[in-house]
């Protein structure tokens, strides 16, 4: 049907990949995606799900809404979005933390003081409040949020109780279970007390590293492999 007019990019000056590359099709160009991802977490956090609107997005990001909605069909749809960007964000630093550290018990510690730091000290709490306020109209939305990520902090403990020098120290039979017990026994007081507004802020050091300490201590003494 050459004689029908192609749809006009509304930033389509914008979607272009950089000089010596091809010209991203409509929606796929990374960059613009994350452009679009980074002024939405910064509207998200301000105003919370509910009073955020597209247009908001827009100012904020730097672009057109035709081109918001080339990326994402809604807001619900954004959001998720960038729940999915920021999970697979913390969980690859956990494991570039895991990955910097050739001792067990040294690789769990800075895990789990990673893990407090950075459950209690960025935007991840505010968020888990702005989905347990729609809970009840999107249970799409927040059922998104706490599915298991394909990369989430439990498959990256399990990644490394799977090391072959990690499984002739541990005796571990059942891995995801331990990953859970770990992430539980470092961060759970904490992030209640920090979802509740019991603190405000991520918890003094000395405390993260007592409570991070002792369950290092707990799960060393007894996951440790007997001789």
């Amino acid at each position: 049907m050459s004689g029908i007019p192609k749809k006009a990019n509304p930033d389509a000056s914008q979607d272009k990949p950089s000089q010596g590359q091809g010209r991203y099709a409509a929606g796929e160009d990374p960059v613009k995606r994350e452009q679009i991802l980074d002024g939405a977490k910064s509207v998200f956090m301000r105003l919370g799900f509910d009073a955020a609107s597209m247009n908001d997005v827009t100012r904020e990001a730097g672009v057109s809404k035709g081109t918001v909605y080339v990326y994402f069909s809604s807001k619900e749809e954004l959001f998720a979005a960038l729940i999915n960007r920021e999970k697979s964000l913390f969980s690859m630093k956990l494991r570039d933390v895991i990955a910097e550290s050739n001792d067990v018990a040294d690789a769990l510690y800075q895990f789990g003081i990673t893990f407090v730091t950075q459950m209690t000290g960025t935007g991840m709490v505010p968020a888990m409040r702005t989905l347990l306020g729609v809970i009840d109209r999107m249970p799409g939305l927040c059922k998104n949020f706490f599915a298991a990520s394909p990369i989430n902090a439990v498959t990256v403990l399990i990644e490394f109780f799977n090391r072959p020098d990690v499984k002739a120290r541990l005796d571990i039979d059942d891995r995801e279970l331990a990953a859970r017990q770990f992430i539980d026994a470092c961060s759970a007081t904490f992030f209640k007390s920090r979802l509740l507004d019991e603190i405000l802020a991520t918890p003094p050091d000395k405390e993260v590293h007592r409570y991070v300490s002792r369950a290092v201590d707990m799960f060393m003494r007894f996951y440790t492999r007997k001789p």
